[in-house]
């Protein structure tokens, strides 16, 4: 009989691990052929040999482009702990060239303890960043410059891509562009004078294969055996899990969480509910827990709104579904009241 504190530190332990996307993503860089090992070899190429370079990493939304590449800054970090200095904008923030020069200009200051302008122009924060790309560089200092939502930054004149990249030609500048973009078309989007001063590297992220999701599975999903845990519950639980992952109904569930969205992310998602179902009183996941969590992935969203309306509010729905079949594409009160 499992004792309901063992099965609550299980329980806990692996929702802890499912909301650590550095404890995720670390089985899947094992390969040298990863997008992490590549990711890597171009930032601590660019920090030990004194070049710039410049990166894309595309993918779907959930793919892991983030969680990789944190895991990439957090072990460079270590290794080269007075060597990277490291600079993030999001498009979604500071789409506006000048927004993002001056964030630029602000976060180099509070790198290097230095007073921020905040009445600065374009020009004066462009003219600080060059001077601090080629004081870094004399001083063997590579700065990571992250963009996310990277497609954004191509809108309008692309001021601070040019500038940014313009400035990385010097050879006295030492810097890494990253730009992360869910659009696989990203590079497209550059203008002729951007795009010429780009170094065209492109990392793409795709789904999970049904091998590595198993991987992953597994790596998430296991109790340590030399943990607090007991030592026999926790050869058991793995022992379960492993036959189930071998059965022919298991499998059927991951081909249908394949068929319905196979990211990462998504995987996460569809564990958290498995996990979450466990029963504590029999301490173990069973085969109903992932079933039970692929059905409710598998809901509707329009089924999902409509769960909680008032009588009421589904009359006035029946009602503009009506008026639309009459080709009626505008709605008054008065309209869909007489339908009532």
């Amino acid at each position: 009989m499992v004792s309901k504190d063992a099965a609550e530190k299980a329980l806990n332990l692996i929702r802890g691990r499912l909301c650590n996307p550095n404890f995720i993503f670390r089985p899947l860089c094992d390969s040298p052929d990863s997008n992490y090992s590549k990711l890597k070899f171009i930032v601590s190429s660019s920090v030990t040999e004194a070049c710039n370079n410049s990166v894309l990493l595309l993918g779907p939304r959930g793919s892991g482009k983030v969680a990789v590449l944190e895991l990439v800054l957090e072990d460079l970090l270590v290794e080269y702990p007075d060597m990277i200095t490291l600079i993030r904008l999001n498009g979604l923030l500071h789409s506006d060239d000048n927004s993002a020069i001056k964030e630029i200009a602000r976060q180099l200051c509070v790198e290097h303890q230095l007073l921020f302008s905040k009445m600065a122009s374009f020009d004066d924060n462009s003219e600080f960043m060059i001077a601090m790309l080629r004081e870094c560089g004399l001083a063997h200092k590579t700065i990571v410059f992250v963009l996310d939502e990277f497609d954004f930054f191509t809108q309008g004149k692309q001021r601070l891509l040019y500038s940014l990249l313009d400035a990385m030609q010097s050879v006295t500048s030492q810097a890494v562009v990253i730009g992360v973009s869910c659009r696989l078309d990203a590079d497209q989007l550059l203008e002729k004078r951007v795009k010429s001063r780009f170094s065209h590297r492109k990392l793409l992220f795709l789904p999970p294969s049904e091998e590595d999701i198993y991987r992953l599975l597994d790596h998430v999903l296991s109790l340590p055996v030399d943990s607090s845990l007991p030592h026999d519950y926790a050869i058991e639980f793995n022992a379960k899990l492993r036959s189930m992952f071998s059965e022919e109904r298991f499998r059927q569930v991951i081909d249908s969480y394949m068929n319905f969205s196979p990211t990462v992310q998504h995987l996460v998602k569809f564990l958290f509910w498995a996990v979450s179902d466990m029963d504590l009183k029999l301490g173990y996941l069973s085969f109903e827990n992932f079933k039970s969590a692929i059905s409710s992935l598998q809901r509707q969203p329009k089924m999902e709104c409509l769960r909680d309306c008032s009588i009421l509010e589904l009359y006035v729905l029946v009602c503009m579904k009506r008026l639309e079949v009459k080709e009626q594409n505008s709605y008054s009160f008065s309209a869909v009241m007489k339908g009532i």
